[in-house]
């Protein structure tokens, strides 16, 4: 029997699986955060377990108000951590974007595991580690409404990967531009967010970085045209019926 490529949708799955797994064991991932992967599994199934269309176009979006920001900054928790902390840190460095560590199950000693990983990978400065410089996100009850004031609080763009929607209406409430990776485009997140990024991060975040780099090279009115253009409920949309097809795609050939 021929050994399936690595490349493999399949293999790619198990893979994720596996660096999660190792993240919860070296206490980075909450066991929700397992949960939330296998959710995250079924969407991708139905996605086609590859970067569409949309999400491509949602990718260039984010990019350009990325770099439009005043003050962006990248909310980290442990399933992001897990999967792609040496991209995370490279897209903050590219975008100029500061990161912040912000937990729903919170607790020090996953905090502080968090932080040891990101700064293995590179990173100097992480926000969301100081009591001191920390305040509170109103219409939150979780620990995530615990947010550094010189960080989430001060941003004007916020990305947050992997994000529960109760944050991310909080945080358009608050007047920020959120950028959100959700493999449901149904969920509260990806509707509330201005920008849904509908595909598995560990794919987007190297092309959202690749993008960011390639658009650093246009000046102000192009990253504002392409920001204007964008329509997050379109692409949602465009998203669902990607769904549609690829469900009666595999209808037929079973």
């Amino acid at each position: 029997m021929p050994l399936i490529p690595k490349s493999h949708p399949r293999v790619k799955s198990l893979l994720i699986r596996e660096k999660l797994v190792d993240g919860f064991e070296r206490g980075l991932v909450a066991k929700e955060g397992l949960l939330a992967q296998g959710r995250g599994e079924a969407f991708d199934y139905l996605l086609g377990e590859k970067t569409g269309k949309s999400a491509k176009h949602a990718i260039k979006a984010a990019a350009a108000q990325l770099l439009l920001a005043k003050m962006p900054v990248i909310s980290v928790n442990g399933n992001v951590a897990a999967l792609c902390p040496k991209q995370i840190v490279k897209l903050s460095k590219q975008t100029k974007a500061k990161l912040e560590v912000n937990l729903f199950y919170a607790n020090q000693k996953r905090k502080n595991a968090i932080i040891k990983t990101l700064k293995n990978n590179g990173a100097k400065e992480i926000l969301g580690t100081n009591y001191k410089t920390s305040t509170k996100l109103s219409g939150i009850d979780s620990a995530r409404r615990i947010v550094d004031r010189n960080g989430i609080f001060a941003a004007d763009v916020v990305v947050v990967p992997l994000e529960d929607g109760d944050r991310t209406i909080a945080l358009r409430k608050a007047g920020k531009k959120v950028i959100t990776f959700d493999l449901n485009p149904l969920s509260r997140t990806s509707q509330t967010a201005n920008i849904t990024i509908v595909d598995n991060v560990t794919r987007a975040i190297d092309l959202l970085i690749n993008e960011s780099k390639k658009l650093s090279k246009k000046n102000i009115k192009v990253l504002q045209k392409i920001v204007d253009e964008f329509d997050n409920k379109k692409n949602l949309a465009e998203n669902v019926i990607q769904i549609k097809n690829n469900l009666t795609r595999r209808a037929r050939i079973a």
